[in-house]
């Protein structure tokens, strides 16, 4: 990544439709996982914001060059006052006015002159997000014969805990990079880029996930160090 300066270091990287996000090291370089259709966007303070869809031909090479325009603010135009200030604050408070030298807040909150027995009524916009009070007596029956009301809540408490369970999964390999970063699995492991989503497959067996949901962070590490080296003579055979 670059701009018309040279290269462009800790710019803010983010895939649009799965939220996977990285930076870009100090020769601008970056990894991140996209599939063809993806919106990746680039950002940095000092740069216009730009994005950037994956076709066919981006995601089959698997490199781009992403240059970024430098974003200048201009002032229209600005006052130079002279000041007889020190520097030095017990000097210079004495010379300061004392209207100024007041906190303004206090004159904001000053109501003394504020009728308090006046009744304001309804604020617009409050009388229009306010929601309607329906007053129901909790005690009375349902009207008609043989009426009956079905609850269909039985399972809605475990549907949502397996709907849950299921997106952890599914967020796990995302936020297992995220934390670790791309340089420990893809440098130091030396796990392919293809190969990062079977290689924790791989791993699944030996609890990684219930340990990452437990905190224990060292443990799953120190898994992934072993069974890295298993799994590269395993792949290399193959």
């Amino acid at each position: 990544m670059i701009d018309s300066l040279g290269i462009v270091k800790n710019a803010n990287i983010i895939n649009l439709k799965t939220n996977l996000g990285t930076f870009s090291n100090d020769e601008g370089l970056f990894r991140i996982f996209v599939s063809e259709g993806d919106t990746i966007q680039f950002s940095s303070i000092q740069h216009y914001t730009k994005k950037i869809g994956i076709n066919k031909q981006i995601f089959e090479d698997k490199n781009i060059l992403i240059t970024l325009t430098a974003s200048t603010y201009v002032l229209d135009e600005f006052e130079l006052k002279k000041h007889n200030l020190s520097g030095r604050l017990g000097i210079d408070i004495k010379n300061v006015p004392i209207n100024k030298k007041d906190s303004l807040l206090k004159d904001v909150m000053d109501f003394s002159k504020v009728n308090m027995k006046i009744v304001e009524g309804d604020d617009h916009i409050d009388a229009k997000v306010r929601p309607h009070i329906v007053n129901t007596d909790p005690t009375a029956r349902f009207a008609g014969v043989g009426a009956t009301a079905n609850i269909a809540f039985k399972y809605s408490e475990k549907l949502w805990a397996l709907r849950k369970e299921l997106e952890r999964k599914k967020a796990f390999p995302y936020k297992l990079l995220t934390e670790l970063g791309d340089k420990f699995f893809f440098d130091d492991l030396k796990i392919p880029l293809d190969n990062y989503f079977h290689f924790l497959e791989y791993c699944n067996p030996l609890g990684i996930e219930k340990l990452h949901k437990q905190g224990r962070l060292l443990e799953v590490i120190k898994i992934l160090k072993t069974e890295s080296i298993s799994y590269l003579k395993i792949i290399k055979n193959e």
